[in-house]
């Protein structure tokens, strides 16, 4: 079959509705992921197609959805949570830090919870309060969790997929401004050849300097790459896919061959998964470093008031700047 093109929120429907085939054992469960389709549509048709046992409506209670999850992952089950928006999630994080995370170390190994956590992420869609929010650190930082996001259709379909079969508890974040967007999907990609779950990739191939993002900020970082090479300069683009663990040889071998590196998230600067990257890039690659590696982030200030989010979300001319420094030094 050939590929496909289609939307990341279309790819994730089929990525779903796949993993729902191939396994009973998969369950779906949210609010309004049911009847409605979810608030984005990513779970359009599924219950209809599959049931209201596989397919669930919940009430509007995150830590319930999480707690009910564990329990079900305890009797066989690989259940896959919605949460609704990613401001949504905070009520769960309890369940998510103190259960979830802990069950394999805490049961020595006898008890896993293959649990999948959706959380849409990031703004850029005029959204009000708590509906735009970016908090992949504070759950990288949990030890027990993996965390992976998915920045293009192709990615999304056999990601989410890979989610579901892991044995592993997984955050998976999906960048909501980019579910629109189109590629190429191929839908009978077989998963035992696919790219693997937590590793980085090339999304642009280049030589003066590295830039490093995932989610939301792939697409900005490539348009960057875009506009860069019109001055003559060739920014290599990693797209991390996978934040706990973090694919570092990936990112260590392109900074060794740019010298320079720049990291993009639309997140808070402080303590963010910037920082980390930055920490790592210096301690593994110093004597290869040009210039300091630069983070390029969210403001550290709360999400803002959606007519002014472009002023907050970092862009094609920020993330230009950034390079511009590097080569400054």
């Amino acid at each position: 079959m050939m590929a496909e093109t289609m939307t990341l929120g279309k790819a994730l429907n089929h990525g779903l509705r796949r993993s729902l085939e191939d396994d009973s054992k998969v369950v779906i469960m949210g609010e309004d992921v049911g009847k409605l389709g979810g608030v984005f549509r990513i779970t359009d048709g599924l219950q209809k197609d599959f049931g209201e046992d596989r397919v669930m409506d919940t009430p509007l209670a995150e830590s319930g959805i999480i707690g009910t999850a564990i329990g079900l992952a305890i009797r066989g089950y690989r259940p896959v949570c919605e949460m609704q928006f990613d401001g949504f999630v905070f009520p769960a994080y309890d369940q998510i830090v103190s259960q979830v995370s802990k069950m394999f170390y805490r049961s020595l190994g006898n008890v896993r919870l293959p649990i999948v956590i959706r959380i849409p992420f990031g703004g850029g869609i005029g959204a009000v309060e708590h509906h735009s929010e970016s908090p992949e650190a504070m759950f990288s930082h949990v030890p027990g969790l993996k965390v992976v996001t998915a920045a293009n259709p192709a990615d999304g379909y056999s990601m989410i997929r890979q989610s579901i079969i892991s044995d592993d508890p997984i955050i998976f974040f999906e960048p909501k401004r980019r579910y629109w967007e189109k590629g190429e999907v191929d839908l009978d990609a077989d998963l035992a050849t696919a790219f693997p779950l937590h590793s980085a990739r090339v999304a642009r191939a280049g030589t003066d300097a590295t830039v490093i993002a995932y989610g939301p900020m792939v697409r900005t970082s490539l348009d960057a790459a875009t506009a860069a090479a019109e001055d003559g300069r060739e920014l290599e683009v990693i797209d991390l896919r996978s934040l706990s663990p973090l694919d570092m040889e990936t990112v260590y071998a392109s900074v060794r061959k740019t010298g320079r590196a720049v990291v993009v998230h639309e997140a808070p600067g402080n303590l963010g998964m910037g920082a980390e990257i930055a920490a790592r890039i210096t301690e593994e690659c110093f004597y290869s470093l040009e210039a300091p590696v630069l983070r390029v982030t969210g403001y550290d200030i709360p999400y803002p008031a959606a007519r002014v989010e472009e002023d907050y979300l970092p862009d094609l001319d920020r993330v230009l700047d950034s390079v511009d420094r590097s080569f400054g030094w």
